[in-house]
């Protein structure tokens, strides 16, 4: 039978145009030609272990064996309880109590509706208010995306989405109070403060914020007093503290979480992609024991999906992050971070480079028209899109970002690279990608 792609109803426009992977090894992608291509953006995130892993492969063939599916409000099953105990062990001090789902946009709803029903079952009814922020991403459901800040993804759903209230974005680079830190006195986070004041404390019921933002900010951070600052308001305002990890997480900054970096204790965690390593869909929510506790004093969570916590991803999920732990891995992004880093300051030489940041094995690269005012492109130039496909057509896989300084202008590339990556891997990506940007800097 000859197989096209005509019944496929695809995400983009674009999407027919690119090749037809054969297979995937290690780092590498293999087109049905045989090219190879290095996944410098390790899938969306969380191919953080390099794909055909054997013994992640062994362990899901095993498991199938065995049992996939069990209803989760008949069976209980042991493969759930081994990797919630494994992201217990690496969660922040406090969080032990872990809700599993299918993926980040989930998890995000499922920190919404846990939140609302946290406020509650504690008689504290009129919280229901999530506050964001502008240039946040955090999932592609309806309550995910009012969540979310990004206004590109909103822009068709706004309608449908819940009108929760959102703060600045930290921006350092395009600060939108026109400020310079450590000046500033951080005032993007105390903004978080003037927003529950102007919508009333009494109907806040939780900030939600990415340690290091993604498809929405290219790798943006925050001051180091940040989260103090966040943290210590959430606790004043009594609004609990989410903290979206879902690429972050299990180790994409060298940490565990992201969090970490800051020093604070959320009180919840979303999580996704590295959980599994891209091997099965995974997602969950990070709780603090006391959240669990006033459920258990309640009604229960009034909350579940069909294939949360289901034996055959839990099984994978945790033979990933036991792989991660028994090879260092998360120390070896933390080893390797300043030879990327380094590798890719070379990036800010170039005309068209702005700015160079991140953490971790999550860069981004902000591509600018002009360097000294840090104008960005117009959209209409697809300027990120073109070094997108050019360093393709040259055999690398980067993403990009875009928007990130009013929600239509900012552009740039995302590096994120599985934790297996060696010395000479990560320079030939920076190499590829230079390559690329000097090509569309020559076109432009």
């Amino acid at each position: 039978m000859n197989v096209t792609n005509e019944h496929v109803f695809f995400r983009g426009i674009s999407d027919t145009e690119g090749p037809i992977i054969e297979h995937a090894s290690g780092v590498y992608y293999f087109d049905q030609s045989g090219r190879r291509y290095i996944d410098g953006l390790s899938g969306v995130g969380n191919v953080c272990i390099g794909h055909g892993v054997k013994e992640i492969i062994e362990v899901a063939t095993q498991q199938m064996e065995r049992v996939s599916f069990a209803h989760p409000l008949q069976w209980q099953n042991e493969p759930q309880m081994r990797l919630a105990q494994t992201i217990a062990s690496m969660a922040p001090a406090g969080l032990s109590k872990v809700f599993l789902c299918s993926g980040g946009s989930e998890a995000t709803d499922t920190a919404i509706k846990m939140v609302r029903q946290y406020h509650v079952e504690r008689g504290r009814t009129a919280k229901y208010k999530f506050i964001g922020r502008w240039h946040s991403y955090h999932g592609n459901t309806l309550g995910a995306l009012a969540a979310s800040g990004m206004v590109i993804r909103r822009a068709f759903f706004a309608p449908l989405l819940v009108d929760f209230p959102h703060i600045a974005a930290c921006n350092c680079y395009h600060c939108p109070f026109a400020k310079s830190y450590p000046a500033c006195n951080v005032a993007c986070a105390h903004e978080l403060e003037a927003e529950v004041l102007r919508q009333g404390p009494e109907n806040v019921a939780a900030f939600i914020a990415e340690p290091l933002v993604g498809t929405a900010g290219g790798a943006l951070g925050a001051p180091p007093e940040y989260f103090r600052i966040i943290r210590d308001i959430c606790d004043r305002y009594d609004m609990l503290l989410v903290v979206d990890e879902v690429i972050t997480g299990f180790g994409r900054t060298g940490r565990n979480f992201a969090i970490d970096h800051w020093g604070v204790t959320p009180d919840l965690i979303c999580t996704g992609k590295g959980m599994s390593g891209g091997y099965t869909p995974l997602g969950g929510v990070i709780a603090r024991s006391e959240i669990l506790e006033v459920f258990h004093r309640g009604h229960g969570f009034e909350h579940g999906y069909t294939y949360g916590g289901n034996p055959l991803s839990c099984a994978v999920g945790n033979a990933v992050l036991e792989y991660i732990i028994r090879h260092r891995l998360v120390e070896r992004v933390a080893a390797l971070e300043g030879h990327l880093f380094g590798t890719a300051r070379s990036l800010e030489s170039l005309d068209i480079v702005g700015d160079v940041r991140g953490k971790g094995f999550m860069l981004g690269v902000e591509l600018v028209a002009d360097k000294a005012s840090r104008r960005p492109f117009e959209p209409s130039a697809n300027v990120a899109n073109q070094v997108v496909k050019e360093a393709a057509r040259r055999g690398l896989i980067v993403g990009r970002f875009w928007g990130q300084i009013d929600g239509l202008h900012g552009e740039g590339i995302m590096l994120m690279p599985a934790y297996v990556c060696d010395e000479n891997t990560l320079t030939e990506i920076v190499d590829i990608l230079k390559a690329a940007i000097l090509e569309v800097q020559a076109r432009i």
